[in-house]
């Protein structure tokens, strides 16, 4: 008996110390195509800004390389964060992707602002009305307007006006609802849409998010069947010791912004095992050390295969949290592309998993 585990990815695009954002994008764009190349299901894009560790700022934009540059894996954000666009733009954005890459785009949006409070009013100075409250209507207009029908609008002493993301709409990008609460699983549930659980935020709550979502689903003509996946932080190698040490500047990185300390470019391995952490910095990287997957690759596997089992998932986004070493290009990450690699490997040829299909 075998299971049809998929494997994803989510990338942030993080910047290393002495990478430029042209070396950070075009690793992982790489790192990109050789998901497209092993077969893992889809790989989508964060929105993050104003972070030195981070050059994810335009998942749309992303995409679009990423598409160029692949030929069979989904592509989408994970995910873009609404409060911050107007939604008929991103509808048109998202269109547009989905008319380049008819079938491959998937459009995960997400609730939170992505950014501290200064960026998230710099974002809204255009004066759009895209607010955190307004966020289940928003929803709701993004599907409607990327529809091939469109939506009418009702116009004050007129007939109703329709509005329609692209002129001539042959397929429609797949939304995706993001969250790491209740919120988010109810809002999908309610909407009939799919669902991801941001579980490598935390790590909490995830079961009771998704068994929110399942219990509560509205069966849409899209999507009649409820679907979800989870996020996950992995980081495989050769040996466990080798994939400890790789994890290393992404755990201290995260350690950081949860303490509030100064976020800077993520350091080399070699950095990280030089560097002395606080006692309370310390005590969450172990903390999130055993909620991470961080190991060989069979163990790797097993582990992530058994997230998903329990988790009722048939598909999980790992998100390849490899540092780099002082001798490594500035333009690759081997450590993440080494990741994917020994990941697949493992789950292809185990009698687990034996395929990566893609959807």
């Amino acid at each position: 008996m075998t299971s049809s585990l998929r494997l994803s990815v989510l990338d942030l695009v993080p910047v290393r110390e002495g990478q430029t954002s042209a070396d950070a994008v075009y690793a992982s764009l790489e790192l990109a195509r050789l998901a497209d190349r092993l077969g893992y299901t889809r790989y989508w894009f964060a929105e993050h800004h104003n972070m030195p560790s981070v050059a994810s700022t335009t998942p749309p934009v992303l995409i679009a390389l990423a598409a160029g540059r692949t030929e069979r894996i989904s592509l989408g954000s994970g995910g873009v964060m609404l409060p911050n666009h107007s939604p008929f733009v991103l509808a048109e954005q998202f269109a547009m992707l989905e008319a380049a890459a008819p079938g491959r785009i998937d459009l995960g949006i997400g609730r939170a602002p992505g950014s501290d409070p200064v960026i998230s009013a710099l974002l809204r100075s255009t004066g759009h009305t895209s607010d955190v409250d307004s966020f289940p209507q928003n929803v709701h207009d993004i599907l409607a307007l990327m529809d091939a029908e469109g939506a009418a609008l009702s116009l004050r002493g007129a007939n109703p006006y329709t509005v329609r993301a692209t002129p001539a709409a042959s397929s429609v990008a797949t939304v995706w609802l993001l969250g790491s609460s209740d919120y988010s699983a109810k809002l999908a549930a309610a909407t009939g849409v799919p669902y991801v659980f941001a579980h490598h935020f935390s790590g909490e709550g995830t079961a009771a998010a998704l068994q929110l979502y399942r219990s509560t689903y509205q069966p849409s003509e899209r999507h009649p069947e409820p679907r979800s996946l989870v996020t996950v932080n992995t980081v495989v190698a050769d040996t466990r010791a080798e994939a400890e040490e790789l994890a290393l500047p992404q755990l201290q990185q995260m350690a950081r912004l949860r303490t509030g300390a100064p976020m800077l470019a993520t350091p080399s391995v070699e950095q990280a095992l030089a560097t002395a952490m606080t006692p309370a910095q310390n005590e969450m990287i172990d903390m999130m050390r055993v909620k991470w997957v961080i190991d060989e690759p069979a163990a790797a596997a097993e582990r992530l295969t058994d997230i998903a089992s329990r988790l009722g998932v048939d598909e999980v986004m790992v998100v390849p949290g490899a540092g780099s070493r002082n001798v490594d290009p500035l333009d690759r990450v081997p450590g993440r592309e080494r990741t994917l690699e020994l990941l697949g490997s493992a789950l292809i040829s185990s009698q687990t998993a034996p395929v990566l299909a893609a959807s």
